[in-house]
């Protein structure tokens, strides 16, 4: 899964430097820079709903740098005044 998401943004800069390219050396008046433009915000847009699919059906979870995420405590576990 986590190679698929780093090959799409790989794609999607890929596209970002066609359009810079395309825009700085293209003299003529094309339109290959919003072309490229528009891909990227596509699969953009893609990677986005994929990875909100993929979250809501289980297939890749969260993590933090820190450790697990700490669950409240039960109410068994909390001392009674």
């Amino acid at each position: 899964m986590k190679i698929v998401i780093v090959l799409i943004l790989l794609v999607i800069v890929a596209s970002l430097a066609s359009a810079l390219f395309h825009l700085v050396k293209d003299r003529e008046k094309t339109a290959k820079t919003a072309r490229a433009l528009t891909w990227r915000i596509g699969l953009s847009l893609g990677l986005f709903f994929f990875l909100l699919i993929a979250f809501g059906r289980g297939w890749i979870q969260p993590h933090s740098f820190s450790g697990p995420i700490q669950q409240s405590a039960s109410k068994e576990s909390t001392p009674k005044p």
